[in-house]
């Protein structure tokens, strides 16, 4: 096994072990929170491998799903280990754009590939953000007035106190 396998699958059960918190760890705890790590990801590095290392420049379609595959599987990863689904969501939009990015720079650089790129990045991202923001927002409010009331006089301070600007 090669040592870069080994010292990936040691530092991910490191992790895990460290985000653990004290909780028993099973085969099955195991499966649960790294199905991603064990499946979605190896796969997309196969693809990725396959064309690198045996087919490449003929074979660049490939890049594809393995771009796709490897989003979607560093998103359901995060989602997993922080239980942050209804933020990591936009990631699944953004995994397409990845992989035709990725086929576009490997291929025959079609600039109209640009169009569902640029679509679906801006997209993902806008999704992202607002949901950020919400969640942040929602957060934020359970601190009750204090959060308020900071951002009352932050807000009155930007109306009356900041510099005076000169005519």
């Amino acid at each position: 096994m090669s040592r870069y396998i080994v010292g990936t699958l040691l530092i991910l059960l490191g992790a895990g072990l460290f985000l653990n918190q004290g909780h028993p760890m099973g085969i099955g705890t195991i499966f649960e929170y790294y199905w991603a790590s064990l499946f979605i990801l190896p796969l997309g590095l196969f693809f990725h491998w396959l064309y690198f290392s045996m087919t490449a420049p003929r074979a660049s379609g490939l890049l594809i799903p393995g771009g796709i595959l490897i989003t979607v599987g560093i998103v359901c990863q995060i989602s997993m280990l922080f239980d942050a689904w209804g933020v990591m969501w936009p990631g699944f939009v953004l995994a397409p754009a990845v992989g035709l990015f990725e086929f576009y720079l490997f291929g025959s650089r079609n600039r109209y590939l640009l169009i569902p790129v640029s679509i679906l990045t801006v997209v993902s991202l806008l999704f992202f953000t607002v949901f950020t923001l919400g969640t942040l927002l929602t957060k934020l409010s359970g601190q009750g007035p204090i959060v308020a009331i900071v951002l009352i006089v932050i807000g009155a301070y930007a109306l009356l106190g900041g510099k005076k600007q000169s005519v």
